[in-house]
């Protein structure tokens, strides 16, 4: 065979090393359900129990069973490390026991609830990074999440339930994931289940039923996991067609999402996220200031802080310029320009009516400077 070939071409040294690297970490499998009660925990215990039949050696590290019978009724036959128990505020919590799972080395352990935020005491904050250290140990975790947690899609589900989700994943990690399971079931379905006592307890019901389970909130969200996972399938694929073609597919974008001290800055950058993902694109996220960097109040550092921790789960460059008596269109096209920026995302409020009657659109301005950019203005609302 003709190594050298074009469809085969030899892998580069880092490749080498970074499958190497990649070789002694566990695998994750992620079970992704558009609401709860769609069945991802039974799914996990069934695929489990067919692993513990093949001879593999499975636990689990922590299960929420919500009362439900049938996932009761499944976790009796395997074995399950004990939680941690964390004294706080003089009540004892329980909580994934990371130490223990690394200690009893199994093959396969099952981690429920993924987006949970652990009790401060806790050696880390949020349960996908006790997920991280265990696979980081070799073991391969089974974990299940709905799709309102990922970071990314936050402002889109606030927008179709009018509930801002807290507890959130950086799509980042879940993208670590090497196998990932839709579990789907008509909002029918769903609405039926919960009826019939199966999601939540009778005082529980009427209440979903008429909020988070309406038949418009579980389709929009059952769309929205669809795609999600069509794009991950595509994503594995782009993948594994890059490792037999050589160089990259298309021309490659990267986005610029412009952001102020506003409501709507999170929401700019997760969408420029989305964008970018979809494209494959590298993402920047910029701010202009008329301050100095050096005087601003607590409030501002927060956000700014805030922006950060974004730019860094999407891998994105944060730049923050100071404005020295200029437009700030001058600094947006001078990035621009500087980073090959082939897509910008600006915010509708950008500058109001009036600002733009007294100084010059920036829209104009940066359409009239650069070449080959194409300008998203992103409504408030969205």
């Amino acid at each position: 065979m003709e190594w050298d070939h074009p469809y085969f071409r030899r892998k580069k040294p880092e490749e080498f090393l970074q499958e190497i690297a990649q070789s002694g970490k566990g695998k994750l499998k992620l079970y992704i359900g558009s609401a709860p009660g769609v069945g991802k925990t039974y799914k996990m215990l069934q695929d489990a129990m067919d692993l513990r039949k093949e001879g593999k050696d499975i636990v689990i590290g922590l299960i929420e069973t919500h009362g439900r019978i049938e996932t009761e009724v499944q976790i009796k036959d395997l074995e399950q490390v004990p939680l941690k128990t964390i004294e706080y505020k003089d009540r004892s919590f329980y909580e994934l026991n990371v130490e223990a799972i690394i200690k009893r080395n199994p093959e396969y352990v099952i981690v429920d609830e993924l987006a949970h935020t652990n009790i401060p005491g806790s050696s880390n904050n949020k349960r996908y990074m006790d997920v991280e250290e265990i696979l980081e140990a070799g073991i391969n975790v089974l974990s299940a999440v709905n799709i309102q947690h990922f970071e990314s899609v936050n402002d889109i589900v606030q927008q179709i339930t009018g509930v801002k989700v807290r507890e959130r994943i950086p799509d980042t990690f879940i993208q670590k994931a090497g196998e990932v399971q839709l579990i789907d079931i008509t909002p029918e379905t769903l609405r039926k289940r919960l009826l019939e006592g199966k999601i939540y307890s009778k005082e529980k019901i009427e209440q979903s039923l008429n909020h988070f389970f309406t038949l418009s909130n579980l389709s929009a969200l059952r769309e929205l996991s669809l795609r999600e996972v069509a794009n991950d399938v595509d994503e594995k694929i782009e993948q594994i067609t890059s490792d037999i073609v050589n160089g990259p597919i298309g021309v490659h974008e990267k986005i610029l999402v412009c952001v102020q001290y506003g409501p709507t800055a999170e929401k700019l950058i997760r969408r420029g996220w989305r964008m970018s993902n979809r494209l494959k694109a590298d993402l920047f996220i910029l701010n202009v200031t008329k301050e100095n960097t050096n005087t601003f109040n607590e409030s501002k550092k927060q956000i700014i802080k805030q922006w950060r921790l974004l730019a860094e789960q999407f891998n994105a460059k944060f730049i923050l310029i100071e404005n020295t008596n200029r437009k700030p269109a001058y600094y947006i096209i001078n990035t621009a320009i500087k980073n090959n920026i082939t897509q910008i995302v600006l915010g509708q409020s950008a500058r109001s009516r009036w600002e733009e009657i007294r100084k010059g659109s920036i829209v104009n301005m940066i359409m009239r400077e650069t070449s080959n950019i194409d300008i998203h203005i992103v409504a408030d609302g969205r």
